[in-house]
Order: structure tokens, then C-alpha cells, then sequence
């Protein structure tokens, strides 16, 4: 044998030492010795929240490198929390193109009956009718609760007069035959002055919410307010106005505490009992009845996708500190632990 096949020979033995030396080689490249990589993140994370068992996962690279779409919309009090997590999954995931719209919880959940979706956002559960839409339209799919949010009802931080109101006199507000048009009437001691009101637009979650909470019968409501599904023109239209009043979600207000004053909500008729929104007292559900779950209905078949699977499993492990960082609240564990166990029977089918 010639001294240079012998060198080739021993060159070609010592890289594939080395080689072997420096991890593990799985489907879709290296993964270096001493971690996991399951795609998700690198933080410890619940696999299972029925028995509390826990994997580690590698932020760094998915055994298998994803790539395609996630299409989101629907609520835009949802909005918030799908918009940093597709931000922070498009950063672990490069390949991957995370869309997320604002639409309202009623648009998006009929765009996700027609199969157009692959998640929808909302702020309410889903309702029979809409069910039945997607029924007919053979798209099934799971529910899973994501976070915890106190509708909250705001003034103007000029307005030194209305720190609590009552459920009572929210529903004299605001039912469609109310003939209150001045703070006086609400309170003689306040100013004869107009109200200025903002609220959700009709197709929006929260305005089905709110209706059935305060007003008794959902989608009742005077018309005369300025409507908008885009919860910083509502920011923007109290901010500006002494004599306004508005409603919307608990991060909306948190994000912009320097602009709003928040007003206590009094169940009863007892306006000292009034409870303000803050994350104890939604967590609580001291703050009634306004402190509501927040949702994403997610398409079965879209789950096959392995993006799309990936995806919802980081937004209930890992994704799940967002919800804090975006000013809502995180759901109880039970409540946690009862979401991942839906995904997983999901997964398992």
C-alpha cells in the first residue's frame, strides 16, 4: 500500500473519531451532546399536566427544521398574547411564517368555519350556531382556554368624580333603551355634562361579553357610542375626552395607565364594595363579572401540520409567559394542566 493511501486511510479514520465524538446525529442534523430537542424551547416544560411529568427542550434548532404557515385571527383582546408568541416562534423557528389578525372573535371564528383558519382567537366561547357552522363544513376542532382577562371600564384621568360604578347603573348605561345622556344622571353630585361613550363594535367578543354580563342579554346595547374592534382607537378616543367613558381588556388599560383611570365595579348595590381590576382580583374572580377566560379554537386537521402542532404546544408551555408580559393574566395550573391534556388527546388522535 502506498505511504499516501495509508495517510488517506488514517486522515479519513481520525475525522470520523472526531466526528462521532461531538454528538449524536439525528434526522435533520447534530444535536449536541447533553440536550434535547423537541422544538419547542429551552426552558422545562409540562408535557403532560395530569401527571405533572416534565421534559427539557432545546430553543436552539428542531430535530426536525419546520418550515410553512400558522394563520391566526379573531379577537382582538386575544391579539395581543398570538402576537408575541408568533413573534418569539418565528424567532426559534426561521423557516416558519406565523399570521396573525385582529378581525373580532365573531369575523374570525367564521373565517375559521370556513377552513380559512388555523387557529381562531376569542373572547368568548364559541357558540352553538358557530359550531354548527363548522360542522357543516367538516372542520373539527378543540378549545383550549389560554389566559384570563377582567374587562375593565375606564374614564378619562381628568374625570375626578366617578371612581366606582355599579353593575345597576352600568346596565342604565348602557342597555338599549337607556335615556341617560349626562354623568348627572347617573349621580346628581356629578357634572351635567354629556357622556362620551366608546365600546366594542358588535362583531366583537367582548361586546357579547359585556352585554350578557352587565346588560343580562348578549349583543344588547345602546347604539349611540363610538364602536371599534381595534381596542387602541377606544384607548385613544377616552384618553382625548374629560367626559368619556369606555370598556375593553384589562392589558389595553395596563398598557396605558398613564392615559386612563380605571373605574371599581360594585356586583351589588353596595358601591363600597366596589373591586378594582388588577391580576389578584381577576385571578380571583373578586373582580365580577367581569373577569372572563380567553380562548383559541384550533383546527384539527391543521394539527397534522407540524408547525402548527409545535406552535400550540410552545403556547401552552414556554409561550405562556407572555401572557403575563402582554398585562393578562395566567390561568390557574388546573385549568392549564386541563388544556395541555386536550392538545395531547388531540395529538394522540
Amino acid at each position: 500500500m502506498s505511504l499516501f493511501l495509508k495517510r488517506t486511510l488514517w486522515l479519513s479514520l481520525l475525522i470520523v473519531v472526531q466526528t462521532t465524538g461531538c454528538g449524536s446525529v439525528r434526522e435533520g442534523g447534530t444535536e449536541p451532546a447533553g440536550k434535547s430537542n423537541s422544538g419547542n424551547t429551552g426552558k422545562t416544560v409540562a408535557t403532560d399536566g395530569a401527571s405533572g411529568t416534565s421534559e427539557t427542550s432545546n430553543t436552539d434548532k428542531p430535530t426536525v427544521e419546520m418550515t410553512g404557515k400558522i394563520t391566526i385571527n379573531g379577537s382582538s383582546t386575544v391579539y395581543p398574547v398570538s402576537q408575541a408568541m408568533g413573534e418569539e416562534f418565528m424567532n426559534l423557528h426561521k423557516g416558519v411564517d406565523v399570521s396573525v389578525g385582529e378581525s373580532g372573535t365573531g369575523p374570525g371564528l367564521k373565517l375559521f368555519a370556513e377552513g380559512k383558519l388555523d387557529i381562531a382567537d376569542a373572547s368568548r366561547p364559541i357558540k352553538p350556531a358557530e359550531v354548527e357552522a363548522c360542522k357543516a363544513a367538516n372542520v373539527e376542532f378543540i378549545e383550549l382556554k389560554v389566559a384570563i382577562d377582567g374587562l375593565s371600564v375606564v374614564v378619562n384621568p381628568e374625570n375626578d368624580w366617578c371612581k366606582a360604578l355599579t353593575v345597576a347603573q352600568l346596565k342604565a348605561l348602557w342597555s338599549p333603551d337607556s335615556k341617560i345622556k349626562k354623568w348627572k344622571e347617573l349621580n346628581d353630585a356629578w357634572p351635567d355634562v354629556a357622556i362620551d361613550l366608546y365600546g366594542a363594535d358588535h362583531a366583537s367578543g367582548t361586546f357579547d361579553y359585556f352585554t350578557e354580563a352587565i346588560v343580562g342579554k348578549s349583543k344588547s346595547s345602546r347604539t349611540d357610542y363610538t364602536p371599534s374592534t381595534d381596542d387602541n382607537v377606544l384607548v385613544k378616543g377616552v384618553s382625548g375626552n374629560k367626559f368619556s367613558l369606555g370598556y375593553f381588556g384589562y392589558a389595553y388599560y395596563a398598557e396605558n395607565k398613564s392615559k386612563l383611570k380605571v373605574v371599581s365595579i360594585a356586583a351589588g348595590e353596595d358601591i363600597a364594595a366596589a373591586v378594582a381590576p388588577t391580576e389578584e382580583t381577576i385571578l380571583s374572580g373578586t373582580y365580577k363579572p367581569l373577569s372572563r377566560p380567553l380562548y383559541i379554537y384550533v383546527n384539527k386537521a391543521s394539527l397534522k401540520n407540524v408547525q402548527v402542532a409545535e406552535f400550540v404546544k410552545y403556547y401552552l408551555n414556554d409561550g405562556q409567559a407572555w401572557v403575563k408580559t402582554v398585562r393578562y393574566v395566567q390561568l390557574p395550573a388546573t385549568d392549564l394542566d386541563a388544556a395541555r391534556k386536550t392538545l395531547s388527546d388531540a395529538l394522540a388522535n
